[in-house]
């Protein structure tokens, strides 16, 4: 072990740790509150100094002027003997299928084809994705996920891109900031956005600078359908 992974403490380990599950599982890096919230520190400098640490010790990198954008560099000593420990049989006996339903709007809202109208862009029955279980939050039931494909950039802002698979949990309500898939009956339209319950309406906000919020002034006409827990990123190859 070189010096500078004995400089590690335990909150740094924990902070490493927490890095790679969040972006291995949502494609992402988490915020510093975020972060904060998991090592249980309120202070935002405290966890902004520790980060710092960890740039200076060569694990990580990021941009200060741009949210979300910690880059794991390497991982933690800990993380390496974990990763070592996996054997490639042992990760495709824990790998799980979860249904694919067909694709969410990530932009403004179109209509909602029959799920069972395979011409219209919805896929057959016995789609799936394949994913590690590990990936997943831990509190999450496999057999109780559902997948869509996201068409649409709306939600470029939260690393979500046109093409992409998100995992969702089936939900009826939703708490502001959740991002969330929707059906618009009034419209029998669908959409992928973030949720807020503004007064007696409910804004959806793309994460997409050069889009407007849509606003709900009735929110009986909105069905939250299932809460985003999971992004599968998909890499395009080079011809």
């Amino acid at each position: 072990m070189s010096p500078r992974e004995k400089k590690l403490s335990e909150r740094h380990t924990r902070i490493m740790e927490f890095l790679n599950d969040f972006q291995e599982k949502r494609g992402y890096s988490p915020s510093i509150r975020e972060i904060g919230d998991f090592i249980g520190v309120k202070s935002t400098s405290l966890v902004d100094y520790y980060l710092r640490q960890l740039e200076d010790m060569g694990y990580i990198s990021r941009d200060g002027h741009v949210s979300r954008s910690i880059c794991v560099l390497k991982p933690a000593p800990s993380a390496e003997k974990k990763a070592a420990a996996t054997s490639p049989m042992a990760a495709l006996r824990e790998m799980v299928s979860i249904p694919l339903l067909g694709r969410i709007v990530a932009s403004a809202p179109i209509p909602m084809p029959q799920l069972s109208d395979s011409s219209d862009g919805y896929f057959g029955p016995d789609s799936s994705v394949d994913v590690a279980r590990s990936m997943l939050p831990v509190r999450e039931r496999p057999s109780e996920l559902f997948a869509l494909e996201v068409d649409g950039d709306s939600m470029i802002d939260a690393m979500i891109n046109d093409g992409d698979i998100v995992i969702l949990r089936p939900a009826v309500e939703a708490n502001n900031g959740d991002m969330v898939a929707v059906w618009l009956d009034d419209r029998d339209e669908t959409t992928l956005k973030y949720f807020y319950r503004e007064g007696n309406r409910v804004r959806l906000q793309p994460a997409n600078p050069t889009m407007a919020p849509i606003y709900i002034d009735n929110p009986r006409h909105l069905r939250v359908m299932g809460k985003v827990v999971m992004v599968i990123r998909q890499v395009g190859l080079a011809a």
